[in-house]
């Protein structure tokens, strides 16, 4: 069925980011400069908490997700985003383009429930915490991960299936420096009122489900708060969630406003902008909110940059033995 209906279409051109001829280079190294800050950043963090046993506790497990998940959604877009800079047609197959949007739409997705299973984690933490690690325990943890990728699994393969069963006739200039539903639903030939109905609804689950788990958390969290007696244990509390509230206004802010309106609302070139945002600069900014304001991270990152220098003056004096 999807076969037949992309007879006509096997590649697409993605538009890019802009067509200014001025902007390409200096928006090449812009973003390019931001993706290695991405993978520093994230694979950095996923590596010291691998690295630091302390850490291996629920909340820095799911922190550790949040950076694959980052790392993983930000690599299907931004090294194709950054050809269309430096090439005159940036093409990419038709199943090229289902591919990275399957994979793009099942790390967003898991990124709106891993947020949702962190908020769950500080709401036992904060309202529980004699009952935390009994709440929380290895078992709980496993099957809040296998929920998350599983609801991500889910909304990429219904997500993929709806784009599937859309013609493309003629027309394969993609106005987008991605693969993505609108501006798919858009260049389509048969796209009709029910498949962006589809997308609508799906996205509305996507990131309605978690943002209700989300506020419930937090309700609970501040009630809690509020019935601290030390300002100072307040402060701690309020403290502990800051970085996620962070994170989450940022991730579902962006998010909402790029997909939960009319397209008509907002045009595809000003759209470009919003979902930038979410897969560039909030996988961008995760890793360092996270460890900037976290002093478990700030230890672990200099437990780890110690036993690196001794590990390489160690092997400065083997070698100056070996000399000798």
């Amino acid at each position: 069925m999807a076969a037949e209906n992309t007879s006509s279409v096997t590649e697409f051109i993605l538009a890019g980011l802009t067509d200014q001829p001025g902007l390409q280079l200096p928006l090449f190294f812009l973003f390019l400069g931001f993706y290695v800050v991405i993978m520093v950043g994230n694979l950095g963090l996923i590596i010291l908490i691998a690295l630091n046993s302390h850490l291996h506790i629920p909340m820095y497990i799911f922190l550790l997700n949040l950076s694959f998940i980052d790392f993983s959604y930000s690599s299907a877009v931004i090294p194709k985003m950054l050809m269309s800079f430096v090439l005159k047609k940036n093409v990419i197959s038709y199943t090229g383009c289902m591919t990275q949007f399957f994979f793009f739409s099942w790390f967003v997705i898991s990124e709106c429930f891993i947020l949702s299973a962190m908020a769950y984690d500080r709401y036992v933490a904060i309202c529980k915490p004699l009952l935390y690690m009994v709440t929380m325990s290895p078992q709980v943890c496993l099957f809040l991960l296998l929920g998350v990728y599983g609801m991500g699994i889910l909304g990429a393969v219904a997500h993929t299936g709806n784009i599937l069963f859309l013609s493309f006739c003629s027309e394969n200039l993609l106005n987008h420096y991605m693969c993505d539903f609108l501006p798919l639903i858009e260049l389509s030939c048969n796209s009709s009122y029910m498949n962006t109905l589809v997308v609508f609804t799906l996205v509305a689950i996507d990131i309605g489900v978690p943002i209700v788990s989300i506020f419930l958390s937090y309700g609970f969290i501040l009630s809690s708060i509020f019935h601290i007696s030390s300002s100072e244990g307040r402060s701690k509390a309020f403290s502990t969630c800051s970085s996620h509230i962070i994170a989450l206004s940022l991730f579902f802010g962006s998010g909402a406003f790029a997909y939960l309106k009319p397209p008509s609302i907002i045009p595809l070139d000003q759209d470009k902008v919003c979902t930038l945002f979410y897969t560039t600069v909030v996988p961008m900014l995760n890793p360092l909110i996270y460890s900037l304001r976290n002093k478990d991270v700030k230890l672990a990152m200099k437990k780890t940059l110690g036993r690196i220098t001794l590990s390489v003056k160690k092997l400065e004096f083997e070698k100056r033995d070996e000399n000798f």
